[in-house]
């Protein structure tokens, strides 16, 4: 088979691995009251069932390059995407606050493996068009929390909600075959062809080889902090907006919706970046507009959030869509080499993801002293404020350094 074959077959499977990154975090939130009711946790423990897995997958992505070493970018997503589906599958038993969570580690750890993996996989086998194919990559993931948000509450109205959740192992398993198959297919033509050529699967790096990267450690901590705080708006809106609504009397279906909405629009903004980015040099464009559409969105939930609901939702999803990939694409940016960029993405989404995972948390303890969501979107607001003075700071990077 042609290299150019591969590719298109290795982009496939990325969208696939993509797809199921999300949903054992999506399908929870419009399931939340339910949730709720069987378990009888409290709002604050609600709160870490998103923002567990996401610190699991940031302590998962600073300690990456042990297992990059030991299995490689291919069997390492491998890893990933089974304890995704076992941990999965296993809320089918999970009725009871500490199985829940015990399933959301086990998920953020195989996400993690996964997410951390991919970039480097990418970087390395489409070196030319990395770009892109992190878009596409990026919008996958939004694509999976679009379909899990709006399909697990309906699903939920014809078996039990733990059969809901359980639900979305399976395309995770069907992800994972398609990654094996691709790596058959990638194995059978290196025989084929044993010259080794741009496309082809690299040797095993040594240790030794892995050299610091070059960019200065402020803007390192810099990307990581804006990773985090843009995907610590991602998990607050992931986590809370359902239930937002369904305490304005909204049913768990049209709250679903609403989330799948956003998730829609991050999906068409992360396609509008994944088409666009290679024609903007200079990202702040971009950043600008993403972090601008947030804002709205939030102060669209703040002002009416019963008139101005689907409106905002929209433009938190296009800022929020836009903002995943961006960042990730400008922390590349400043690497020179696959290896760079392996780990460069490892610290920045390891730091950004712990960050991140607050968010949940911190709307988890408003919600249960306040009994009112509404200061937490006030709070995100003001760290777009943040946003927008780091994100002038992202020049382009001169061509050689």
């Amino acid at each position: 088979m042609s290299s150019s074959r591969i590719n298109t077959w290795r982009i496939v499977v990325i969208v696939l691995v993509g797809l199921n990154l999300r949903p054992v975090l999506a399908s929870v939130p419009p399931l939340l009251d339910l949730v709720l009711a069987a378990t009888r946790m409290s709002d604050t423990v609600a709160g870490l069932l998103t923002a567990l897995p996401v610190f699991v997958m940031g302590l998962g992505a600073l300690s990456v390059a042990p297992l990059r070493r030991l299995l490689g970018e291919e069997l390492g997503v491998v890893v990933g995407l089974a304890l995704i589906t076992a941990a999965t599958a296993g809320r089918l038993w999970a009725g009871n606050t500490g199985l829940m969570l015990a399933t959301g580690v086990v998920a953020g750890l195989g996400i993690a493996v996964a997410q951390a993996l991919l970039p480097i996989y990418i970087k390395t086998r489409f070196a030319t068009g990395s770009s892109g194919v992190m878009g596409l990559y990026s919008t996958a993931i939004m694509g999976g929390a679009a379909v899990a948000s709006v399909a697990s509450p309906l699903m939920a109205q014809r078996a039990s909600w733990l059969e809901a959740l359980a639900v979305w192992s399976l395309p995770a398993a069907a992800a994972m075959l398609g990654w094996l198959l691709v790596m058959r297919l990638t194995a059978a033509a290196q025989e084929a062809v044993p010259i080794a050529d741009a496309n082809a699967t690299p040797s095993p790096v040594p240790p030794s080889a892995l050299a610091p990267v070059p960019t200065p450690r402020s803007r390192i901590w810099l990307l990581a902090v804006f990773f985090g705080l843009g995907t610590g708006a991602y998990t607050l809106v992931l986590a809370w907006l359902p239930p937002y609504y369904t305490a304005l009397g909204w049913t768990p279906v049209a709250a679903g919706q609403l989330l799948g909405a956003v998730t829609a629009a991050e999906i068409v903004a992360g396609l509008l970046v994944s088409l666009c980015i290679g024609r903007l040099p200079d990202r702040r464009i971009a950043l600008f507009l993403a972090i601008g559409a947030l804002a709205l969105g939030l102060m669209g939930w703040i002002l009416a959030p019963a008139a101005l609901a689907w409106p905002a939702a929209v433009l938190a999803g296009l800022g929020i869509g836009a903002l995943f990939p961006l960042s990730l694409i400008v922390a590349m940016d400043h690497a020179r080499t696959s290896l760079e960029a392996g780990r460069l993405a490892s610290f920045v989404q390891g730091i950004g993801y712990l960050i991140a995972a607050l968010f949940p948390f911190a709307a988890g303890l408003i919600r249960q002293h306040l009994s009112d969501l509404t200061p937490a979107w006030i709070l995100m607001t003001l760290i777009c404020l943040v946003l927008f003075a780091m994100a002038s700071r992202f020049r382009p990077q001169p061509a050689t350094r």
